[in-house]
């Protein structure tokens, strides 16, 4: 059998971005209204469901239409720019994420100074979170790290129910994915509940810097070749 790849520490940052995710994905969808700036999914579900006519208002269609759009727009530039070039994952995952976090400190000082409601600033404050997570998932498609994929879970949850012979160590990867999700979602609905809607945003952009940091160290030190 082929000798599988070694990630390095990708795995466990992968997790943290994971978690990030379910934070932002709870303020776009409790707070700027039903919508997902991540869970593309879902994200065309509700626009079918507003083109049928059941139960999506306008204002709905138009916020769910504009987060596709903005999505598909950064993972569109992030893809030709991780793909373009070979680079070391470590490091394209810490520059991209630092550039990520730039974006999450302006949503988070919006959403802080502003509030969340409101047009213009709630379609602003969907547009620059769906670039970003298109981003971040098409740079997580270069990592190419088996069973994290940060944003989308449906393939690892139907993978750890139906795959037979799965090895335990695959099976912790999976259940981490999952819960890693489940976790940031949980979280950042308690915090919009009991402390401010900024503060899963503020949450969000701490993890991000952890990751770019820890990526960016991590990929200068010796035998980091190994995972390249």
């Amino acid at each position: 059998m082929p000798k599988a790849r070694d990630h390095g520490p990708l795995p466990p940052l992968l997790v943290l971005l994971t978690v990030m995710t379910g934070l932002v994905d709870s303020v776009s969808y409790l707070a700027l209204g039903n919508v997902f700036v991540a869970n593309m999914t879902g994200n065309i579900i509700f626009l079918g469901f507003g083109l049928g006519g059941s139960g999506t208002a306008t204002g709905s269609i138009l916020s769910t239409t504009l987060s596709t759009l903005f999505f598909c727009a950064g993972a569109s530039v992030g893809g030709h720019l991780a793909f373009r070039r070979p680079i070391h994952r470590g490091l394209l995952l810490g520059r991209g994420t630092a550039l990520q976090t730039c974006a999450l400190v302006v949503v988070a000082l919006l959403v802080t100074t502003s509030g969340p409601t409101g047009s213009p600033v709630r379609e602003v404050l969907i547009a620059i979170l769906a670039v970003s997570m298109g981003w971040q998932y098409a740079l997580v498609q270069r990592l190419d790290v088996p069973d994290f994929r940060t944003i989308v879970v449906t393939t690892t949850v139907t993978a750890l129910v139906a795959e037979p012979g799965q090895s335990r160590e695959r099976a912790v990867r999976r259940v981490l994915s999952i819960g890693a999700l489940l976790l940031g979602a949980a979280i950042g609905s308690a915090l919009i509940r009991k402390v401010s809607v900024a503060a899963p945003l503020w949450g969000a952009t701490a993890v991000l810097l952890v990751v770019a940091v820890a990526s960016s160290v991590t990929a200068r030190r010796a035998g980091s070749e190994r995972w390249r």
